[in-house]
């Protein structure tokens, strides 16, 4: 074990939950390698993302893989012989919740001369808020663009994508170079969308979402700053979103905006948004009227999705552990750690959390230790990365922080590296670059650093 000089120290170290102390050995952390804690799965490999957290009781057990199942499994249109699985669309982006998250992992972007991708989406809305403070439906189509349908039904439009390069030079001279992408939407059926507000999505990986669901409020809000009182030049604002269950705005922790409140709303809005499937939650089919052979066509059930079946994707999603770390105590990497602390990554990127002690759905996510490296917070990003459209108090270039956990098995699970909101950055360091707003500063010093320190960093983050 490489350990940095005994300069460190034994030192006590208080975390960026502001929750947590730890003793520091070195500059390695005892057990910092356990992102889910004593819940993170040691299984690595192409598969890292789609293992249970340990110690599922037996019963949970067994729906995790009925849940798995369900996950995976491609929906068709209604009637069909599969009555289980029938009710796909009529209008859809995807078939399966495997289709945008492949293998538990990161869809993939849209690419030139493709009119449609595994895993990437449009959304869209008008200027305005809906009733409950949400983005305003585009008359005619909704809140999301529906490039697919049943046979007989007609998509709603195509989205199409070219780039262009932006060219930039690092402190010691080197050059690099990033793709900014332009999209187009064309073929559109019930009427004009080319002024609508758009905002480009892909599917995020979803490890350890159990986890998140099971933070408490106050934890969260322990790191909010809105009027960045410690002038460090970081806000992290909460964005209060509405929970069709509870009939109540709360907080928001799901999705690039942290547009969802629950773990439950963010699966059952997937299942509408993305498959055209119904639930107790979103009873409606997703058919804006004048699309009337959608509004005709036959569905699969009352609610398409049942409540059991939601349970039990429940339990799968809730239940998907977090790989642990690589090459957690290898010098470049405990080097790497520190100038991600230096640079002061760490303001939003917060290390540490606890999970709240009530969370009854998935008893054993309590009380647990987890290195999401996320606040959870919503962050002005740039106008670099700003999508202008508002979703809740999320403003135009806000995005919610990414929890680092499980970055550097991307590649493996994925066989791609493509990363942030749209997939434009095609690996860390490109994502690192198109940070700004808020997190201009780091990005700056980041672009000042040496090639062997820029190496560190991203062998520091590719270890989580």
């Amino acid at each position: 074990m490489k350990h940095l000089p005994l300069l460190f120290g034994l030192i006590l170290i208080i975390s960026c939950s502001k929750k947590e102390t730890y003793i520091s050995i070195g500059n390695y952390e005892e057990g910092e390698e356990l992102s889910a804690g004593k819940l993170t799965t040691t299984l690595l490999g192409s598969n890292a993302f789609d293992q249970a957290v340990p110690g599922l009781p037996t019963n949970t057990d067994l729906l995790f893989f009925v849940g798995n199942s369900l996950f995976r499994q491609n929906w068709v249109s209604a009637p069909s012989s599969t009555t289980a699985r029938d009710g796909l669309g009529p209008t859809f982006n995807a078939r399966s919740c495997s289709s945008c998250h492949n293998k538990d992992g990161r869809g993939m972007p849209l690419d030139v001369g493709q009119e449609f991708s595994a895993g990437f989406l449009m959304r869209i809305s008008e200027h305005g808020q809906n009733a409950v403070g949400g983005p305003k439906n585009v008359a005619n189509y909704g809140d999301q663009i529906q490039e697919h349908a049943n046979l007989g039904v007609s998509f709603e439009a195509k989205v199409s994508v070219k780039f262009n390069t932006i060219s930039g030079t690092f402190s010691d001279g080197e050059k690099y170079e990033l793709r900014k992408p332009i999209y187009t939407i064309s073929n559109e059926q019930f009427g004009s969308l080319q002024n609508v507000l758009t905002s480009p999505r892909v599917g995020q990986q979803v490890i350890g979402l159990g986890l998140i669901d099971a933070l408490s409020k106050e934890a969260i809000l322990a790191n909010e700053d809105e009027m960045d009182t410690n002038n460090d030049g970081i806000s992290g604002r909460a964005n209060y979103v509405w929970d069709f269950s509870s009939k109540k705005t709360v907080l928001g922790k799901f999705g690039w905006k942290a547009n969802q409140p629950t773990l439950r709303q963010q699966v059952a809005g997937a299942f509408s948004g993305d498959m055209g499937l119904t639930t107790s939650i979103f009873p409606d089919k997703n058919c804006p009227s004048p699309q009337k052979d959608c509004l005709d066509a036959e569905n699969g059930g009352t609610p398409e999705v049942t409540d059991k079946s939601l349970d039990n994707i429940m339990i799968y999603s809730s239940s998907l552990s977090v790989p642990i770390r690589r090459n957690y105590n290898a010098e470049e990497v405990l080097k790497g750690k520190q100038i991600f602390r230096d640079l002061k990554c760490t303001s939003c990127h917060t290390e540490v959390f606890t999970t709240s002690n009530n969370y009854p759905f998935n008893p054993i996510l309590q009380n647990v230790t987890i290195r999401p490296f996320s606040d959870f917070l919503l962050h002005d990003m740039g106008e670099d990365l700003a999508d202008n459209r508002p979703d809740f108090l999320a403003s135009g270039k806000e995005w919610r922080t990414q929890p680092l956990w499980g970055i550097g098995m991307i590649h493996e699970v994925n066989s791609h590296t493509f990363l942030l909101h749209d997939g434009r950055a095609r690996n860390i360091q490109e994502a690192i670059l198109w940070h700004g707003g808020e997190a201009e500063n780091a990005k700056n010093n980041y672009k000042k650093l040496t090639k062997e320190d820029r190496t560190n960093v991203l062998a520091f983050i590719n270890s989580l």
